[in-house]
């Protein structure tokens, strides 16, 4: 009876000793590289502190617009939108493939039952075979690549983490972008509407003039020409403004038939963003989040391929039961037991570990130069915006004036036209100018809006 224990001893004394030698792993340990950041960015000399805003959710940084509707419309981009919805998707799959990794840190555990009838040799009679088992098996990680794969796992769910993150916060900042421009069209398109009737009404005072013999044709068809395309241009701001809904709607996974904004009646504030220090980007951002973390699933990927040099040991163990009969199938006589360990080396294999460990020094060296572009667009993202913001207000203040000017510029024309002193080119020539100023404003404020809402999502959507 000591005897037929000893193969049991033997299985335990192998797996205590190799649970002893699973402490390496080889491959490198990963260490983040260092990227140079500057002390400050370049462009904070330009920028004016902005007021405190910690009453505003950090999280939700469109409140800072300070728009009921443009809130509304990120409530249901959280809830319903495609883009995300495939995002949280593809984190659930990296969660799910980070628990296969950890399962291979466990011996797995399998039954059988089968029966069987047939003849086992040529002449004997045919007979029935009952079988009843049950195995387990463990491929002990001696060289550390399970815990390679699970160490790569993890970081592979925490990049898919991060890059939910950056694309719910790129969905948010393609919506933000697209409702304030929708805004600025509303809002252009009631200033062309009225440009458009103030020249309607230059329209029929020509008219009336040349019916009364005062002016000539010529100054009835400027007139005209100049009202038609005041027209078209109406027609073409609708035009920007339901392509806008259409995007707007698609954003919120719905169809844009369906979807409809009524016109805006005012404009949403327009924050003033304080920069930060460039460092915290690195722990806001979550695009630099997921390339880091993609950089250390990379690494560790090294030391999975640097693992299949060495042999593999697997211990395993199976015992059941084996008759002819079904009456005495589960009885002690019929019991059948085996246990001990295997050991597994590849001797030859044409470079193909040689080339897979290759491959994975090459993918990390990639991940880590795509670490360092993401870190420095980052930068570049928040250096040309602070420079935008300064630049486009100070762009803005300038073509105010420049409309106000224009605007008294218009007035006196068409009062020295009334009173018959100067012709109908100096009013055309007046509201072609003050048109176009009032156009160019509206372009820079759209830039402006366009520029925070970037300029926040540079900032990793919080500040």
């Amino acid at each position: 009876m000591h005897k037929t224990r000893k193969p049991l001893k033997c299985g335990l004394i192998a797996a205590m000793a190799a649970l002893a030698l699973a402490g390496c792993a080889v491959g490198p340990d990963y260490a983040k590289p260092k990227v140079d950041i500057p002390a400050s960015f370049k462009e904070d000399g330009r920028w004016k502190t902005a007021e405190p805003q910690d009453a505003m959710p950090r999280g939700d940084w469109w409140a800072v617009f300070q728009d009921a509707t443009l809130s509304q419309l990120m409530d249901t981009l959280n809830r319903q939108s495609p883009t995300i919805a495939q995002a949280e998707a593809q984190y659930r799959e990296a969660q799910a493939a980070l628990r296969q990794a950890q399962a291979g840190l466990f011996p797995s555990l399998s039954a059988n039952a089968s029966k069987s009838h047939g003849v086992a040799a040529p002449g004997a009679g045919a007979t029935n075979g009952y079988n009843l088992g049950l195995s387990a098996s463990w491929e002990v990680d001696l060289w550390g690549a399970v815990r390679r794969e699970v160490e790569a796992g993890k970081a592979k769910q925490q990049a898919s983490e991060a890059q939910l993150a950056a694309i719910r916060l790129s969905s948010q900042t393609l919506l933000a972008t697209a409702y304030l421009q929708l805004v600025v069209a509303d809002m252009q398109l009631a200033n062309l509407r009225q440009s458009e009737k103030l020249l309607g009404d230059t329209l029929q005072l020509t008219r009336n003039q040349y019916a009364a013999g005062i002016v000539g044709d010529d100054a009835v068809a400027s007139a005209e020409s100049q009202w038609k395309t005041a027209q078209a241009a109406v027609v073409d701001k609708r035009l920007t403004r339901a392509q806008l809904e259409h995007a707007i709607a698609a954003q919120l996974g719905l169809a844009p038939a369906s979807f409809a904004l009524p016109p805006a009646s005012q404009q949403p504030h327009l924050p003033q963003i304080p920069a930060g220090l460039p460092s915290t980007l690195l722990e806001r951002r979550p695009d630099i989040a997921a390339a880091e973390r993609n950089m250390a699933a990379a690494n560790a990927q090294i030391g999975v391929a640097k693992a299949a040099f060495f042999p593999t040991l697997t211990l395993g163990a199976s015992g059941g039961y084996r008759g002819s009969t079904f009456a005495d199938w589960v009885t002690l006589p019929n019991r059948i037991w085996s246990v001990g360990p295997s050991l597994a080396l590849t001797l030859f294999d044409a470079g193909l570990r040689r080339a897979q460990t290759d491959q994975a020094i090459a993918g990390y060296d990639a991940s880590v130069a795509n670490y360092r572009q993401t870190v420095l667009a980052a930068l570049q993202g928040v250096e040309d915006n602070l420079s935008a913001q300064s630049l486009l207000k100070e762009e803005a203040d300038m073509q105010r004036a420049a409309v106000a000017a224009a605007k008294r510029a218009e007035t006196i024309a068409q009062n020295q036209y009334q009173a018959g002193t100067v012709a109908y080119l100096n009013v055309l020539s007046a509201q072609n100018a003050r048109i176009a100023a009032e156009n160019n404003l509206w372009t820079v404020i759209n830039r402006q809006y366009t520029g925070s809402v970037a300029l926040i999502a540079a900032l990793g959507g919080r500040w």
